[in-house]
């Protein structure tokens, strides 16, 4: 057994605002989410992190594996972080209970005698399913009441970022937004902003604004914005020739964009996937990869895209924290049509998941208009 490390708890600072938070959304439980950057968990280290108002605790073992924990010992509630880890289990810094942290399940109860017939492989901590992909650990998390998950049980596909070949660039960007998921989530989806948040001089102006008429169609759990020209007021995709875009919305929480082109007669393409992924009820993050096979062997390519990718997103997370401050006070909101369809398919999808009732919000093809 390797000696015993301590353990930091580092949580990444939420987006704060001096007042009391935001109106609280409904999460969806039995899903997976990005918990965290794998990238940041070398063999026998960990890291602390929350979901969905859960604390975990996800750490990587000396073999590599994956784990993730309740960051809570089942014997007297003291977070498991605060005590040690040796590359193979977890140790609790209370009583020094002792756990196999990918099964949850104790091996050691320091304090047990010969006199004692209580057997501590038994008793199981909290731990949840962890995959990684595409850069993150993946967590699974089960509705409350759901019961210990077996290893091998049958659970939801993983997400993955479409790729279009084997040589690709990638990016990773990451922003804690001051809102609940439901106001993360369809600010994601809004295609009529992007000339007001998004101004810039290597994106659009407020001058390029026009109309836009888009298809949509019905997918599994979402709705996707049929294959399409993209916007011709967005100056990056001018970079591909005529490339053609496909954005699609999955739930909880999930939004694929892929862009294809065909120019001198090689294949183009850029795809992403953006997550909004409720840290509590009243706060959230949004997590975006990205790949591309455009120049993918020019060494600056990747630290300009993160760089222009970068802003892009701060822009969206200035945004929310503004609109946060008018949240605070719970107020009747609108949603108006053609633009803010996608936001009423999204709180219809929502409620049918959660509640098992109500119709589909999208039975076949439509075609919306807008000005963005």
């Amino acid at each position: 057994m390797g000696k015993m490390k301590p353990m930091r708890a580092e949580m990444a600072e939420l987006v704060q605002l001096p007042a009391k938070a935001g109106p609280p959304a409904e999460m969806i439980f039995g899903e997976w989410y990005p918990a965290l950057r794998a990238d940041r968990l070398r063999a026998g280290e960990t890291a602390v992190t929350m979901l969905l108002e859960i604390p975990l605790l996800v750490g990587r073992k000396s073999d590599g594996k994956l784990f993730a924990m309740r960051d809570l010992c089942p014997h007297r509630g003291i977070p498991l972080s605060a005590g040690w880890f040796d590359g193979e289990t977890v140790q609790c810094k209370y009583h020094g209970w002792r756990f196999e942290p990918c099964s949850g399940r104790c091996e050691e109860i320091p304090s047990l005698t010969s006199f004692d017939s209580l057997a501590p492989t038994k008793i199981y901590a909290n731990s949840f399913p962890v995959v990684e992909r595409d850069g993150y650990a993946w967590v699974y998390v089960p509705a409350a009441g759901a019961g210990r998950i077996e290893e091998g049980a049958v659970l939801p596909a993983v997400p993955e970022l479409p790729k279009f070949g084997g040589r690709f660039r990638t990016a990773h960007l990451q922003a804690e937004l001051p809102c609940n998921v439901d106001h993360g989530i369809i600010g994601l989806m809004d295609p009529a902003h992007g000339p007001f948040v998004h101004r810039a001089w290597w994106w659009r102006s407020a001058a390029s604004i026009h109309e836009k008429t888009k298809k949509f169609e019905p997918i599994e759990n979402g709705f996707r914005m049929s294959a399409h020209a993209p916007s011709s007021n967005s100056a990056p995709y001018k970079l591909l020739g005529k490339p053609v875009t496909t954005i699609d919305f999955v739930l909880p929480n999930r939004r694929y964009e892929t862009i294809v082109a065909e120019k001198n007669g090689k294949k183009r393409w850029f795809a992403s996937l953006t997550t909004v992924t409720p840290v509590t009820a009243s706060t959230c993050r949004i997590d975006v990869i990205a790949a591309w096979n455009m120049l993918y062997w020019v060494p600056l390519v990747t630290p300009v895209a993160k760089y222009f990718g970068a802003k892009f997103v701060a822009q969206d997370q200035q945004t929310m924290v503004e609109q946060a401050q008018g949240l605070r006070s719970n107020p009747g909101l609108m949603l108006i049509d053609d633009a803010d369809k996608p936001a009423k398919w999204y709180f219809a999808l929502k409620q049918r998941r959660l509640t098992g009732e109500g119709e589909l919000p999208l039975t076949g093809p439509v075609e919306l208009h807008w000005r963005s």
